[in-house]
């Protein structure tokens, strides 16, 4: 087995709708191609609420009840981008949309193609928040001296889903001044 693998025999070969081999381009291409793959940062330092806070801030992407689509979570990003203002942890809640706005542009990955369903917001009332994922911890170092400094990445890898009605929002165990700046990868397919 290890030989056929070491070799690229036996492998699954990848085609795209029309049947053409698709060469590796990495993991997201497909979904970027066919313009099924969005992303949404805050561009600039946000604060955070402390824990599961119902009137919340960070970042969040909600699928609105009416969408017809399911939310792929792919990816979550965070950096520091001054001197972290507390200790804590960071991690990831779920939803109900009580009141998310567009006030956070959505961009698809395949520039130019078809607009999101999603909505992405800096702030909102949520309804019933319930942390999903510890993804790492923050602290008041230097943004130069904490966690190798830069930017971290947290593979979700679809293994969250957001129905209509359901949304995912940034968490911190204590509230934070304006420090993190936060994105998120996703793919929408039909529910």
């Amino acid at each position: 087995m290890y030989g056929k693998d070491r070799n690229g025999i036996g492998r699954a070969v990848l085609t795209d709708p029309n049947g053409a081999l698709i060469a590796a381009a990495g993991k997201y291409a497909e979904a970027a191609q066919a313009g099924r793959l969005f992303s949404a940062a805050n561009t600039a330092a946000v604060a955070t609420t402390a824990a599961a806070a119902t009137t919340w801030t960070g970042l969040g992407i909600a699928n609105p009840a009416s969408s017809g689509k399911l939310l792929v979570m792919l990816e979550f990003g965070w950096g520091l981008s001054v001197v972290g203002p507390a200790a804590g942890l960071l991690g990831l809640m779920s939803a109900t949309d009580g009141g998310f706005a567009a006030d956070i542009a959505i961009r698809c990955a395949s520039f130019g193609m078809g607009a999101s369903v999603a909505l992405a917001d800096g702030g909102a009332t949520i309804v019933s928040p319930v942390l999903e994922r510890i993804v790492s911890t923050y602290g008041t170092g230097a943004i130069t001296t904490w966690q190798g400094a830069g930017p971290q990445v947290y593979s979700i890898d679809g293994s969250i889903i957001l129905r209509p009605g359901r949304s995912i929002c940034t968490y911190t165990t204590t509230a934070c001044s304006a420090a993190f700046q936060f994105s998120f990868l996703w793919e929408e397919i039909d529910a």
